[in-house]
Parts: structure tokens; sequence; C-alpha cells
């Protein structure tokens, strides 16, 4: 097991982590460059764009022959958690959810027009995509196959949607749309995903959901579709692959975002860490006393646990695996540790921490998403528990991974 990047890798995560301390950092500590949601503003995000696709730094985990990077997966757990040292780097890189996700599953499953008609543009940062899945109650929401209620039927060569969606990231301001909806009551066959244009009329943003925390671009919207018209050509994969769509999308989408939030917990402690050694209390600093080093040392070895669980199931999304209990793994724990982490900082950072004197408070209403976003860490929990009893002491295996797949 050899943990060593290649030369490729290592040069790239240096170069992004230069380019986040040399651009992205200045941008972000002044508040005037947020937006009403607080998120980095277009003005502010446009220049620094620019320059990640002129140093080579852009669209990493797209392929090069369309203008990436290339980098396999391990390659992006390595870079990715170097961009998420800034809340707002992945989206300079163009590595930012909805985008990284629906950019890696058309690059999958589209064909190769598809792929000029709706990848290219977002590769190239002209527009802007969300993957509308998640319905109201009683519809969809951990358990798509048995309760969506969005339809889509057939006319001809045409399909009309109708239905209601909603938490949809990103969804205000993007240009290409991915919609899974229902094609028949088959129980594994029953969903069919489509792409669709902003432009196009049957469908109406009801409104742009306020959350607790920062939000992404676009927001999470509820859309109502009363009668989109979508051409056959415009299905993604075959009638009745819906559910093998969001497979693909969810799995290396979910290690992503631990990727970027290892890098968003490593900068909390970065923040708690140059506290507690400049504060002093009671004849020394905060550094020395043996309780906060403990609530450090806890929070360091958390953070090397969920790397080492994140790399584990990026090689084996290297190697041809599905790495479905892999990826649970890392988002449970990844997902607790980001929350657990930035709560230790600000406790450490004492008011400071909890004031808007640093971007702690900022991380900690992001962070609360982390348990929910992707599937609830209690979904991830039955896919654990049902492998662990389908395979039993093999549920450890060291294995092969292509074997295993």
């Amino acid at each position: 097991m050899d943990f060593t990047l290649s030369p490729h890798i290592e040069d790239t995560r240096r170069r992004i982590g230069e380019f986040v301390a040399t651009h992205v950092l200045p941008v972000e500590a002044d508040p005037a460059n947020l937006d009403e949601h607080e998120m980095l503003s277009e003005a502010a995000l446009a220049p620094l764009r620019a320059k990640a696709k002129a140093e080579g730094l852009w669209a990493l985990q797209m392929p090069s022959s369309r203008g990436g990077g290339g980098l396999s997966v391990v390659g992006m757990a390595a870079c990715y958690e170097e961009m998420g040292r800034s809340p707002f780097g992945p989206l300079v890189f163009n590595s930012a959810a909805p985008d990284d996700g629906n950019m890696m599953l058309l690059n999958k499953a589209a064909t190769e027009a598809q792929k000029d008609r709706w990848l290219q543009p977002i590769i190239d940062g002209r527009v802007r995509s969300a993957f509308a899945m998640t319905e109201p109650r009683p519809g969809s929401g951990s358990d798509p196959a048995g309760m969506m209620l969005t339809t889509a039927t057939r006319t001809g060569n045409d399909w009309t949607i109708r239905g209601h969606k909603w938490f949809i990231t990103g969804a205000q301001g993007a240009q290409h749309f991915i919609v899974v909806a229902r094609t028949s009551n088959d129980p594994r066959k029953g969903l069919t995903a489509f792409l669709f244009d902003a432009d196009q009329p049957g469908w109406t943003i009801k409104r742009r959901i306020p959350i607790m925390g920062p939000e992404e671009h676009g927001g999470h919207c509820e859309i109502v579709f009363d009668g989109l018209v979508v051409p056959d050509e415009h299905r993604l994969l075959e009638v009745g692959d819906g559910l093998k769509v969001t497979q693909i999308r969810l799995g290396t989408a979910r290690l992503t975002h631990c990727m970027r939030w290892l890098g968003l917990a490593k900068r909390a402690l970065e923040i708690a860490g140059d506290y507690v050694r400049d504060r002093q209390s009671f004849g020394s600093s905060l550094a020395e006393h043996e309780g906060v080093q403990w609530m450090l040392g806890e929070a360091a070895m958390d953070i090397h646990v969920g790397r080492l669980l994140v790399m584990n199931a990026a090689w084996r999304l290297d190697q041809g695996d599905f790495a479905r209990k892999e990826v649970s793994m890392a988002k449970i724990a990844v997902a607790d540790t980001l929350i657990k982490v930035v709560d230790t900082s600000i406790q450490l950072c004492g008011a400071r921490g909890y004031s808007k004197d640093t971007l702690l408070e900022w991380f900690y209403r992001y962070a609360r998403q982390a348990k929910l976003v992707d599937g609830a860490s209690e979904v991830h929990k039955m896919v654990l528990a049902r492998s662990l009893l389908s395979e039993g002491r093999e549920f450890w295996r060291w294995g092969n991974a292509a074997a295993d797949a």
C-alpha cells in the first residue's frame, strides 16, 4: 500500500496550494467580495477563474482532450483537498458541486454528440448546471426507485415531464439540467434521465429555498414541471436507466464532497492553531495547555482517518470498483469530522471563533449539511449494515478491487 503521490499529481497539488494562498485567500478575506448569499460574487470570481485557466489548473477531473486535467480519482482526492482550503477554492477551479458531479456523469454516460452539446459548455465554464432528482414528500428522497412521482410520458419522439422537485442545488441561473423522472412502474427500470435547457418552456422555479448556511451559486430551489417537452435524443442512457444514472453520478460525487470537506476541516484547524499559539492564558499560551493539546490532537487524528478512508475509496474507484461501502464509510466519517473539527476550532478560538472576524462561523453553518447531502448518514449506515450481513467476514477483505467489482 503505497500512498506516495505521482510526481504529476504532487506538482499539481502543490501548484493549487500556491494558487489558493496567493490569489484566493486575499479575495476571500474581504467581505465586500461576497454576495447576498455569502458566496463569492461573480465579479470577484471571474478574474480568479481566468487565472486558474491560464495556469492550467482548470476542470482537472475532466479528460485533457476536452480541456481538463485528466486526473485520476486519487489525484482528485489530493488536489480537491488543497482547493478546499478556501470554501471558494473548488469554484475557482471548476471543481465545485453540482457542476463537478454533473460533468463526471456526462463524461461517463453521455454520447459524444451529447457531450458536445451539454458537457463541453460546463467544462469551459460558459454555463452552470443542476441535477433534479429530490422531491417533496411523499416523493423521492433516499429511495428514488420506489418513491419518485415526477413522470415522463412518451408521445412519438418526445417526452412530456410533469412533477415537482426541490432542494435542487444551483438551479437558479443554471443553463443545463439533468432531470430524473418515472417512465414505468418497474421497480428497477422505472426511471429515466433527461437533459434539458433552461430556455425551454414547461418548467418554473417556484422558489429559492432559504437555508441555514451559506449557499452555492444558484441556491437550493423548488421546481415545478408542468409540461416540459424533451426530445428522445436528449435522453441520457437507455429508457429505464435512470437509477443507473443516479448511481454513476452520486458514487464519485459523494467522495468529492469528502475531499473538499477535508480541506475545509484542515483550514479550520489552521485558524484555531494560529490563535492558540498566540493567545495567552494563566501565564502561558493556550497551545501549551494540556486540554487544548488533547482537542487539537484528536481533531488532527480524525482528519487523517478521513483522508485514509477517502484515499482507499478513490483508489478502488480508479481500479474499476463501484466502492459503494468504501464511499459510504468515507461519507459518514468525513461529514462527522468536518462538523466536529469546526466546532472544536470555534471552541478553541472562543468568542472570536463565534464572531465574523474569522470564517469559522461560516464553516459551522455550512458544515451541518454534510450529514444530509447525497444521502443522509443513516442511509449510508444502512448500506454498510446490508453489506456486512451479506458478506460476513468478507466485508473486511483486502482483495483486488478489479476482481471485486
